[in-house]
């Protein structure tokens, strides 16, 4: 396992993931790639959802 003291900076760094794939998904959608701006706003909702269980 990873070092306790290691978390918050997990977790951050998993929110600033979460916010460049919803920004890319938005402007990849609004680029005419709408499979792949969708795709990634998934992958947005699944980091979304393990942020979520981590934090509890």
């Amino acid at each position: 396992m990873t070092d306790p003291a290691l978390n918050p900076l997990l977790l951050s760094i998993a929110v600033v993931a979460m916010f460049a794939l919803v920004w890319g998904g938005v402007r990849t959608w609004r680029g005419g790639e709408r499979q792949k701006g969708l795709l990634m706003g998934i992958c947005a909702l699944v980091l979304l959802g393990n942020l979520l269980i981590w934090s509890v």
